[in-house]
């Protein structure tokens, strides 16, 4: 926003000082010279770092970042350097800058601009759905008023694409307004599952805990390069979301089953497993009208999907290997360690090098090894998570 402001103020100053060289000093026209190249540019490099962000492209070592950064300041320093070179023409319309400060500028700003539409198109399936066609247009917008301002220079419209385009990024994209009813949804689902969970005497701890580690597990998978056709930004949201609705089910088993103290028998255990096909019909019942389908389908798999092992021998229909989707085999890492390593009504809580051991043992029998190897690898992480939660409480 503040580089927007920046941007507009130097254009407009510019426009002026240029049009009256004789009526201004010399180094009020300089310096909004240099404000104007330097305020497009950072425009145009805002935009393509938000490319950068919203494909996950962003780099993460320092010494790419300085290969990312480099040519940034040093294509300023070399505007301001040769800005003393510039040449002031009279144009039939208006007046206008040309030299090399100019130049840099410019063919660096369209490098940036092609740069941006590249990450925009090879990332499009990684961007999340509500923000692809907003963010492609506001690309589109750039683009036609750069090219427009690149054959007619005299045309002093140059920061005007790129302020609408941070603008709309903001105030349709980013705008914190739209975040925190974004946030308030969230802690509905939240408080909903944790209503359920207490009644088996918990504190919605299993809640906040399963869904913080499915949270975590699945961005280590897509950081690893795993499942990255199926990990996007829009399914790694909606998993999130559906994650603490994962025991919804629950709500339809009786109290004394819930709460007893002691092993169930075995017709309680096949009551107690209906929690999962019950859960998917509430699931089903309740937000089949949504429009999101994938979040839609997301919440029915978690809910029905979770209790499926790798090796076909759980419930309640019996898939095996990637026949169980996805996102209910993360939630059932997630969901096996957090149960283990907490107490219950029918026993103490296992200590968490046992939890991890039970976790590396169903490796390949009831869990996907892959998840399993990845959740191992974050074991720091996840004691974090652990032990602040249960602080909390």
């Amino acid at each position: 926003m503040t580089v927007s402001v920046f941007s507009i103020i130097f254009d407009g100053l510019s426009a002026y000082t240029v049009n009256n060289l004789h009526n201004v000093p010399a180094w009020l026209n300089t310096v909004a010279h240099i404000g104007y190249l330097i305020g497009l540019e950072a425009l145009i490099f805002i935009m393509f770092l938000y490319m950068l962000h919203i494909t996950d492209s962003f780099p993460r070592h320092w010494w790419s970042k300085l290969l990312l950064y480099g040519p940034f300041a040093l294509v300023c320093i070399l505007g301001v350097a040769f800005i003393g070179e510039t040449e002031y023409r009279v144009g039939a319309i208006s007046n206008y800058a040309m030299g090399v400060s100019v130049y840099i500028c410019f063919i660096t700003a369209g490098l940036y601009l092609l740069f941006s539409l590249y990450k925009f198109v090879q990332g499009w399936k990684y961007i999340e759905k509500k923000k692809r066609y907003s963010i492609g247009l506001f690309i589109g917008a750039v683009i036609v008023v750069t090219g427009i301002k690149a054959v007619y220079t005299e045309l002093l419209i140059t920061a005007i694409a790129p302020t609408l385009f941070v603008l709309g990024i903001y105030i349709n994209q980013e705008n914190p307004i739209l975040k925190e009813l974004g946030n308030y949804q969230s802690e509905m689902i939240m408080g909903f599952a944790t209503l359920v969970e207490s009644r088996d005497d918990s504190t919605g701890g299993h809640v906040r805990r399963t869904s913080q580690y499915v949270e975590l597990l699945t961005w280590g998978l897509r950081n690893k390069g795993y499942y990255r056709e199926i990990l996007t930004k829009d399914y790694i949201h909606n998993l999130i979301m559906a994650a603490p609705m994962h025991d919804i089910g629950k709500i339809s088993v009786p109290d004394d089953i819930l709460q007893k103290p002691d092993k169930l028998d075995d017709e309680e255990f096949e009551k107690m497993k209906n929690h999962a096909a019950g859960g998917s019909k509430i699931i089903q019942d309740t937000f089949g009208h949504l429009s999101d389908e994938q979040y839609r389908d997301i919440a029915y798999q978690v809910t029905r999907y979770h209790h499926e092992k790798w090796n076909g021998k759980g419930y309640p229909e019996g898939l095996k290997g990637e026949e169980i989707p996805l996102c209910a085999r993360i939630m059932a890492i997630a969901d096996v360690f957090d149960a283990i390593s907490e107490k219950r009504c029918y026993r103490d809580a296992l200590p968490l090098d046992e939890c991890f051991k039970i976790i590396e043992e169903g490796r390949g029998t009831s869990f996907d090894p892959i998840l399993v190897d990845v959740f191992l690898e974050l074991r720091p992480q996840v004691e974090e998570i652990y032990k602040d939660i249960k602080h909390a409480e």
